[in-house]
């Protein structure tokens, strides 16, 4: 069913608001995957804050010349059934859904991804992008270095006060 014009606009002027506001577009195809697998992947990203858009690549790349940082991206990489994963808060979170469901779906596909800056990256460069830790994952691990001295310290002391008190009480009785 052909698209009118308006719907058209409307599709262009929400694909740029979403390439705007996000951090990471992970651009991955998706042919071959059952419509009840796209659902299920779409409730997973959702959860993870990540958007997933099916659109015509030809109005993708009139909502990518919308944007002034966005217009030197080469475009013509955008061939085929493409779904287009974006997130307004975690760079990493679009690579990391898709790589987690294509565990489950295999017939989705890393086709690149375009970066807040107006950079393409290549599929290579998202795949290690989302073998990367979260964003999450990456404060608990600085949070735990941080406090790990500390947290030492404290059990090493709390050990020696203990022996420190066992031997007083032994000497008492």
């Amino acid at each position: 069913m052909a698209l009118t014009k308006d719907k058209k606009n409307e599709v262009v002027s929400e694909v740029s608001d979403l390439l705007n506001t996000s951090k990471m577009t992970v651009i991955a195809k998706y042919t071959g995957t059952t419509v009840k697998a796209m659902q299920d992947f779409r409730r997973q990203a959702r959860a993870n804050g990540t958007t997933v858009r099916v659109a015509k690549n030809r109005l993708v790349k009139q909502a990518i010349s919308r944007i002034d940082n966005l217009k030197d991206i080469d475009t013509g990489i955008l061939e085929g059934m493409l779904l287009y994963a974006f997130n307004p808060e975690d760079e990493v979170a679009p690579a990391q859904v898709i790589a987690a469901f294509r565990k489950v779906q295999p017939t989705l596909e890393f086709v690149g991804a375009i970066s807040s800056e107006g950079r393409f990256l290549s599929a290579e460069e998202v795949t290690a992008l989302a073998a990367l830790p979260s964003k999450q994952q990456l404060i608990a691990i600085v949070m735990a270095t941080l406090t790990s001295p500390l947290s030492e310290t404290l059990n090493g002391l709390s050990g020696n006060l203990h022996s420190l008190l066992d031997g007083i009480a032994a000497k008492v009785t």
